[in-house]
């Protein structure tokens, strides 16, 4: 079964920078971070809250399952569908009368890509670093998993690079190793179809220029109702810290 309960952080907007009526009136916008990372070291560091708060709004940064301070899963709980329905009721938490407003990346985006149909609760939705295809489905998870508790085999010239750069990734000090090969599995084993569930509420999606993980995305993007892309400077990493991002996102959702 999965659980509603995940780690998450809120800032309110303070009353001088929410004084306006258009900006009092919009819902809290919830963060939904990459794999193997958590809300603090995607969004929080890199000051998304203090941007989205000068511009009027509310946040909420949430820690998906198994990362940052949200509980492990495992089994069934890691699968994609699962961790949707965990999402889908976190957000039935957040100013529950008003709806919300999401922004997801990377593995956030391919989430929140289903959010809007399982909630019937999100006003605008902004995709970075989408991938068009489930990278996880062509990784080989035992292999990662002995990888991960063997730092030579990782290390290992022959080794798979696939294999040895996910090993590092769910490896790394403070990450939930098990949690993290849990969810590879499960969401590898419901793989994201983009011509599935698509979201029909306004939805920004951006683009890394040099992100090789989104490659396709912009043929993605069309087959939506009401969407915008957007290709903004950096590789998979850089374009969420990019202010080009930052800055269409903002203006997106006001």
């Amino acid at each position: 079964m999965p659980t509603t309960t995940l780690a998450h952080r809120s800032f309110s907007a303070p009353a001088s920078a929410a004084a306006s009526a258009s900006a009092s009136a919009l819902p809290p916008v919830v963060l939904l971070h990459g794999f193997a990372a958590s809300g603090d070291e995607d969004f929080i560091a890199t000051g998304w809250p203090e941007s989205l708060i000068a511009a009027g709004r509310s946040v909420e940064v949430v820690d998906l399952p198994g990362h940052g301070r949200s509980a492990g899963v495992s089994g069934d709980a890691a699968t994609t569908a699962a961790v949707v329905a965990t999402l889908a009721g976190v957000l039935t938490g957040f100013n529950a009368g008003d709806g919300v407003d999401l922004v997801g990346y990377s593995l956030g985006a391919r989430l929140a890509w289903e959010l809007p149909v399982a909630t019937g609760r999100v006003r605008r939705l902004v995709l970075g670093g989408l991938s068009p295809f489930e990278p996880f489905a062509a990784v080989d998870v035992d292999a990662v998993a002995r990888a991960a508790s063997d730092a030579s085999a990782a290390a290992d010239p022959g080794a798979d690079p696939l294999v040895a750069m996910m090993a590092a990734m769910v490896s790394a000090p403070g990450r939930d190793t098990a949690s993290l090969l849990a969810l590879m599995a499960g969401l590898g084993s419901q793989p994201f179809d983009p011509a599935a569930g698509l979201p029909a509420v306004p939805t920004l999606i951006a683009a890394g220029a040099d992100d090789v993980m989104t490659s396709g995305l912009e043929a993605v993007a069309a087959t939506l109702p009401d969407a915008v892309f957007v290709r903004v400077p950096g590789d998979h990493r850089g374009a969420l810290d990019s202010t080009a991002f930052r800055d269409a996102a903002i203006r997106f959702l006001a």
